[in-house]
């Protein structure tokens, strides 16, 4: 079984990256918008601070003085204003929005309005405007910075931690596949050679229902080992793709599990249009052939029948098996990996899973009817 160790890290290293950030974001986040508060408190304390100085400046000036000198300063502009709103004198650059006292905030701009008494030291005006251009850049930089940093620091400590975690997996899982491989080899030889056995004294002594039940299991096991060798080999093997005949190709399989469902005594109905080629994965295509046929034949009742079609239909070729048994509980669940609807059947659920693999890659649409008690039909759609 194929097991990526990096894969696996960057994987899990990014959810829990994700998970964990989310965790410490939410803290970093509160305690940035406590700062921008304080941040926006600091500029109220300073524009109060410089309407109190320009008031103070404007209480000292004596009408004897033939000029007053309003105060400047170039972080702060200040107007004064009438009852009416109307400008006494002003040095700001925007309008603003509302004379309502106190501190105001639009965008980057802030301003403090302060009314002022009406005890004539203020050349008639009624109300002072303070106001200043801020931003709090630095405070979403220092956001931004400690974000990316806490990202970084967690992507690169989960990707380690989970490498290290991998490790034993990736070690038992090597030593697991060397042991299906090896165990496939061992499989394979003794497999062989109860088949050629099995013809061999078929040839010499005749067949009897005894060796029809051998040779019958012998093919089921067989099926049983192909999958399991595709799974082994999947991933790193290529299955080259050749024009091949369906019909005969078909027929041949057909042929093959003629003695498995003539011991269960049923009937395989074939109408097969013939010469209809194919371009595809001869491997690949004979996975598909054989756990459609083996399921069929498993599932059917004794002395019923199976009906195997391959035609043309809108241009297009469609192979079919219909059988007449249990039919399927739970269609959607027939492709999952190891999942058995009749245990007793025997099986290590791993075909149909094969099957909806294959035509997912290679782009053959497959249908699945069935009625329970009645049987079921796998429909396969090759575009060409």
């Amino acid at each position: 079984m194929i097991f990526d160790p990096k894969k696996f890290a960057r994987k899990y290293a990014l959810i829990y990256t994700s998970v964990l950030a989310v965790l410490l974001i939410v803290p970093l986040v509160i305690y940035v918008l406590l700062l921008l508060q304080i941040d926006e408190a600091k500029v109220k304390l300073s524009l109060e601070s410089q309407a109190k100085k320009i008031i103070v400046s404007m209480q000292r000036y004596k009408n004897s003085d033939k000029v007053y000198h309003f105060p400047r300063y170039k972080e702060y502009k200040a107007a004064l204003y009438n009852n009416k709103y109307q400008t006494v004198f002003s040095t700001l650059d925007f309008e603003p929005d509302s004379f309502t006292e106190g501190f105001h905030h639009a965008g980057n701009r802030y301003y403090y309005i302060y009314p002022l008494p009406p005890d004539g030291y203020y050349f008639g005006a009624k109300y002072l405007l303070v106001g200043t251009i801020h931003t709090s850049s630095d405070i979403y930089l220092f956001a931004f910075s400690v974000m990316i940093a806490i990202v970084i620091a967690l992507f690169i400590f989960s990707l380690l931690l989970l490498r290290n975690f991998s490790a034993p997996f990736e070690k038992l899982n090597t030593q697991l596949d060397d042991f299906i491989k090896d165990s496939m080899h061992e499989i394979n030889t003794p497999l062989s050679i109860i088949n050629l056995n099995a013809d061999l004294f078929a040839n010499k002594y005749g067949e009897n229902k005894y060796l029809r039940r051998i040779k019958s299991a012998s093919k089921t096991l067989a099926t049983i080992y192909n999958d399991m060798d595709y799974l082994v080999k999947q991933g790193r093997v290529e299955h080259k793709k050749k024009i091949i005949d369906l019909g005969e190709f078909i027929q041949n399989r057909v042929d093959y599990f003629q003695e498995v469902a003539n011991l269960k005594n049923i009937t395989l109905n074939t109408h097969i249009v013939e010469g209809l080629k194919y371009h595809c994965s001869k491997t690949k295509l004979q996975r598909i052939v054989d756990n459609t046929l083996s399921n069929a034949i498993k599932y059917s009742h004794d002395h019923s029948h199976v009906d195997i079609m391959l035609q043309v239909e809108y241009g297009n070729i469609v192979f079919k098996v219909k059988d007449y048994g249990v039919g399927i509980e739970n269609v959607h669940k027939i492709f999952s990996r190891y999942y058995r609807e009749n245990e007793a059947k025997g099986g290590f659920g791993i075909g149909l899973n094969i099957v909806k693999q294959i035509t997912d890659e290679e782009n053959i649409l497959l249908d699945v009817t069935s009625t329970l008690g009645k049987g079921a039909t796998f429909r396969y759609t090759f575009y060409k």
